[in-house]
């Protein structure tokens, strides 16, 4: 299949799982962004998320894993898909893969509202700290102000990814995940959920997001150049039977497990719910592009 191909069924994709969850997408914003990364999109790792918060008439399409040398916010500004800024955001991904481990990246955009995000990971084996990352001049000062937090808690030497979004002005710190590094426990627990989103001055947790909890494996915090406090703290659980997990289910999250116009079959989703002083929402991912990724990573390993 040649290459405009392969992109004229992904973006028929596209299309279809917004139409899904009741998105219209966008052939002017999509289209520019498949073709500025068309050449790692076919190694990638692809999915599609739901949000019933303040994205939720959008729906984000993902691509990650993509090549450690690959720099995605200076080709999406070389591609003019979001517009060159002096604001920090826009010199801080460049700081993130200088100064640590970073081993791959990854581009989110709506499929509605374009080009959004960037994600870097550190390697599995040697996750970042947040003691790297109150040095790069770039980073929001509210990192440094909450690092007493992080390192209360037992995270901060566990950065699994960092995500900046240049919509909205804003970063995420995933915590955990690494290869024997694990979020204490007590992060999970009822007695330290309503700590943790008490001493944050966030919403008090629900009956819901405590049960879910107990199944929870990774965390993240959102933090803005505009505030000292965490915005937002989600937490996240990985499953290849969402519909089995004990929350109230959005219509758009059912449809879109029920009737994505691709095979899940054996492929993981990825629910959250996010605490914010106004209170709880809910997010879910599905992959669309997965196993040919892994395949090729083991295949590589020997």
């Amino acid at each position: 299949m040649s290459e405009s191909a392969d992109l004229t069924e992904l973006y028929s994709i596209i299309e279809k799982t917004a139409q899904v969850v009741d998105v219209t997408a966008s052939h002017d914003k999509v289209w520019p962004i498949l073709n500025a990364f068309q050449d790692v999109i076919a190694d990638s790792v692809i999915s599609f998320r739901a949000s019933t918060g303040s994205s939720a008439d959008d729906l984000d399409c993902r691509f990650t894993m993509l090549p450690k040398g690959l720099d995605p916010y200076a080709r999406a500004l070389e591609h003019g898909l979001t517009p060159k800024t002096d604001h920090p955001v826009g010199s801080l991904l460049k700081e993130v893969h200088e100064n640590l481990p970073i081993t791959s990246c990854g581009v989110d955009f709506g499929v509605a509202g374009g080009f959004t995000k960037t994600w870097s990971f550190p390697s599995a084996e040697k996750l970042g700290k947040v003691s790297e990352l109150v040095k790069l001049p770039s980073i929001p000062d509210a990192v440094a102000a909450n690092r007493d937090f992080f390192e209360k808690w037992g995270i901060a030497d566990m950065v699994s990814t960092v995500g900046i979004d240049y919509s909205k002005r804003t970063m995420n710190l995933y915590f955990g995940g690494g290869v024997g590094d694990r979020v204490p426990a007590g992060v999970f627990e009822e007695k330290g959920v309503r700590a943790i989103l008490g001493e944050l001055g966030l919403a008090a947790p629900s009956e819901e997001l405590l049960k879910f909890c107990e199944r929870s494996f990774v965390i993240y915090v959102t933090l803005s150049w505009d505030s000292p406090k965490i915005n937002r703290f989600t937490y996240s659980v990985m499953t290849p039977e969402p519909l089995g997990l004990p929350v109230d289910l959005a219509p758009t999250f059912e449809r879109l497990i029920k009737s994505a116009p691709y095979d899940t079959e054996g492929r993981n989703y990825v629910y959250g719910i996010a605490s914010t002083p106004k209170g709880e929402y809910h997010k879910i991912a599905s992959y669309y592009q997965w196993q040919k990724r892994v395949e090729k990573l083991l295949r590589s390993d020997g």
